[in-house]
Parts: structure tokens; sequence; C-alpha cells
């Protein structure tokens, strides 16, 4: 019994150096969600449009690349990403929507007037549904559907010039974007 106990911290210790062995292996990005949406198809939305009449639909979005932003103007993180957004707008790269999450329009609108409207359409999703059907953790959340509307790529976080650059402009021209 008293070998047994000695060897309880070994084990302990062989079983904490396998965990982080495991997490240091290469190509073990921690920051990485999965998805269990990719390569399926966009979770069907109707909602209505900030600032008019309307409403913005999965359907919508279908015949070419699209690039889906989750955000909201009580998040932080999407200030921070929101003028690569304008940005990659202007530059006519992606064919950009948005998704209000958990939003109020007055709020919304006002985001977008202070730092710039970089969406196509918008979308207010105000109760969370739309978000939790695609799988949102938190805004912001990137995804990249194809023209079939089927989920390719998911970005967590706020977009970085690298992650656009190696990643998401690479994507969408791969899925023939213009």
């Amino acid at each position: 019994m008293r070998r047994l106990i000695a060897l309880l911290p070994v084990g302990f210790f062989l079983i904490l150096a396998a965990y982080f062995a495991w997490s240091l292996r290469p190509g073990y990005d921690p920051h990485a969600l999965p998805s269990a949406m990719i390569d399926r198809e966009a979770p069907a939305f109707d909602l209505p449009t900030l600032g008019g009449p309307g409403t913005l639909a999965r359907d919508a979005l279908l015949g070419q690349p699209t690039v889906v932003n989750f955000f909201a103007s009580w998040c932080v993180p999407c200030r921070i990403e929101h003028p690569l957004l304008m940005h990659l707008a202007t530059q006519g790269k992606i064919r950009l929507y948005g998704i209000a999450y958990k939003d109020k329009p007055e709020d919304s609108a006002r985001f977008l007037t202070q730092f710039g409207d970089p969406y196509k359409a918008i979308g207010m999703d105000r109760d969370g549904r739309t978000g939790l059907d695609f799988g949102v953790y938190g805004v912001p959340e990137t995804y990249v559907l194809d023209a079939a509307g089927h989920i390719r790529k998911r970005f967590v976080g706020p977009l970085s010039e690298a992650a656009v650059n190696k990643e998401l402009l690479p994507l969408l021209r791969q899925l023939g974007s213009p």
C-alpha cells in the first residue's frame, strides 16, 4: 500500500507531462476552436435588417463566396477588428455581410455611424438565435461561406491582418471570389 501511495505523485506527473506534450505538438493552435459546422450548410435565417424594411436571409448570400461577420456595439474586440473590415470593404476584396449579435438597433447604428459601415447589409439577431445556430461562442466571429452556402472557415475573435492575408483572402480566391 505504501508503495502505491509513493507512486501516486509519479503517475500524476506522467499524466501532466503527457498533457503538456500533447498541447505543445507542432501545428497545434490552442486558440483554434473546432466547429461542427465546417463543410455544412449555413443555418437558415431571416433577420430584420438594420435601418430599413426588409430582411437578411441566408438565401440572399448564395451565388458567390461570402463573409459573414457577427459583431456588436458593446464588443471591444469588434472595435479592434473594425478598421480592417473597413479597409477590406473599400478595397472591394470581400463580399461582407454583418449580423448584429444581441444588440439594439440604435446601438448598432450609432456604432456604424461612428466607425463606418463596411457591410452590404446587416441583420439584427436581437435574441442571439442565429448566432446560436451558427455556433457562435462570442463576438466577433467571422464565417466564410462558399457559393452554395456551406461554411468553409470560421475565425474566432477579431480578424488580424495576418489572418486575412494568409487565410481569408486565399480561401476566397480558392472558392472563386472575384
